[in-house]
């Protein structure tokens, strides 16, 4: 059975997850930007004896990243994402410049995943699911056994991803969430990017966006 646990991170405030299983542990969208939210984030898998084994980007805009080269650096992890958000993390550490955030070029990437792809922890499985919109290789992992899914900046607490950035389409990003979130039920958990959990019912209710 899957934890999940949450760090807010960087300028931009984003969530850096990590799920595990007691002993292995995927780290998904690290933001960790700076020494203290690196020791952070090391002290914590440390004193609950985890092994970060996966390094998982469900997208590849530049607070999401921020961590990418730590994680390599400190525990030999390769990052492992969409094949169409590749152009994104290579060009993370450009946009840094523009946002006045330092960001160390990440390593070449382990994998491209692709939707449909199972990925496995242990004996625990996520389902990849493809929502692009807010990003061209933007994709979600779900939980069908617990119930939750990993959303990055797709879907919020009464707000959607950004669609104003390179590659952003509003009318597919509405897409993807109507067509690959809400189908997975109104029970399901969403663990979001940026800002509080939620559930699909809940969004599928008040979201003034997806009405």
């Amino acid at each position: 059975m899957l934890s999940v646990a949450s760090f807010t991170f960087n300028p931009f405030e984003e969530n850096t997850y990590v799920l595990h299983d007691g002993s292995s542990a995927m780290l998904i969208d690290p933001g960790c930007w700076n020494t203290s939210e690196e020791r952070e984030l090391e002290e914590w898998l440390i004193e609950r004896k985890l092994t970060p084994v996966r390094l998982i980007l469900t997208h590849a805009h530049i607070d999401h990243v921020l961590g990418c080269a730590w994680a390599h650096t400190r525990y030999g992890l390769l990052p492992e994402l969409h094949r169409a958000d590749l152009p994104l993390l290579e060009l993370a550490p450009r946009q840094g410049q523009l946002y006045g955030v330092r960001c160390e070029p990440s390593p070449e990437p382990q994998r491209f995943i692709e939707e449909g792809d199972s990925l496995m922890l242990g004996a625990d499985e996520l389902q990849v699911l493809f929502v692009p919109g807010h990003a061209p290789g933007h994709i979600a992992l779900y939980s069908k056994a617990q119930r939750f899914v990993i959303a990055g900046d797709v879907l919020f607490q009464g707000s959607i991803g950004r669609t104003d950035l390179p590659g952003g389409d509003f009318d597919q990003l509405i897409r993807s969430i109507k067509e690959q979130l809400y189908p997975l039920g109104d029970d399901v958990t969403v663990h979001s990017g940026h800002g509080p959990s939620t559930t699909i019912g809940r969004e599928r209710r008040m979201n003034p966006f997806l009405r």
